[in-house]
């Protein structure tokens, strides 16, 4: 069965420091796969060199294309599509005017672009209550939802997520994980790197943990939820 995502010898450098080394990594249409680890192991630059961000070595191929020259609107128009850690919204924009921008690799179709629209207010109510603030009166969990949903309206197959629970209170980090599994229902696979280690390993199908820019251990998350040495390192005693 032909993987939605294969990563092969991944190497990143910043300078003469490779912050990603030899990573692999599979996953198949539908999964939900994450990738863990303490801070500084290299979970963003991965996410950012897979989208084309960043430049690499190594193979990206994304259904079954080789994906390493296509540039970063070429990657979405495919589908493949990168919410940052930063969420890079923008604060003086409206809520609706941040979602169009979403759809801009689509915009040639209006209507199809305006049922997106209709669809995402649907999946995320707060944000159709507030369409018409700006984005930086919205709260830390809206603004995730906002980041969440103009990534929809690229219609992505698959969709990166770097750190989407980060600054949240704990019931928003449920409430928008609760989400992200909810995502596959309309054919969206998820690549999902996550500090809070317990959280996405509930969420996920799949995990990897990524140890100073190296695979240390992978395997279905509720084995590596399990796993004596995941749980001393990355969840503590009492999972």
């Amino acid at each position: 069965m032909t993987a939605l995502l294969e990563i092969n010898d991944l190497h990143v450098a910043y300078g003469k420091v490779e912050a990603v080394r030899g990573v692999a990594l599979r996953m198949q249409a539908g999964q939900i796969v994450t990738v863990i680890g303490p801070n500084g192991a290299g979970k963003t630059t991965l996410l950012a060199a897979a989208a084309g961000l960043l430049r690499s070595r190594g193979e990206v191929i994304y259904d079954g294309i080789d994906i390493e020259r296509l540039d970063v609107e070429e990657r979405v128009e495919r589908g493949f599509c990168l919410v940052p850690e930063t969420r890079e919204l923008f604060g003086d924009m409206t809520v609706a005017d941040n979602l169009l921008l979403g759809a801009y690799t689509r915009r040639r179709n209006g209507s199809d672009t305006r049922q997106s629209l209709q669809e995402v207010y649907a999946r995320f109510p707060r944000l159709d209550e507030r369409r018409r603030q700006k984005a930086q009166t919205l709260s830390g969990g809206e603004r995730q939802m906002l980041a969440l949903g103009r990534a929809l309206m690229a219609k992505p197959r698959l969709l990166l997520l770097d750190e989407p629970s980060l600054g949240l209170a704990p019931i928003m980090v449920r409430e928008i994980l609760r989400i992200v599994a909810s995502l596959r229902e309309v054919g969206v696979s998820i690549l999902l790197v996550e500090q809070n280690a317990r959280a996405a390993l509930e969420t996920a199908d799949y995990g990897y943990v990524l140890e100073m820019g190296k695979i240390g251990h992978q395997g279905p998350a509720t084995v590596l939820a399990n796993d004596a040495r995941v749980v001393a390192t990355y969840l503590g005693s009492s999972a």
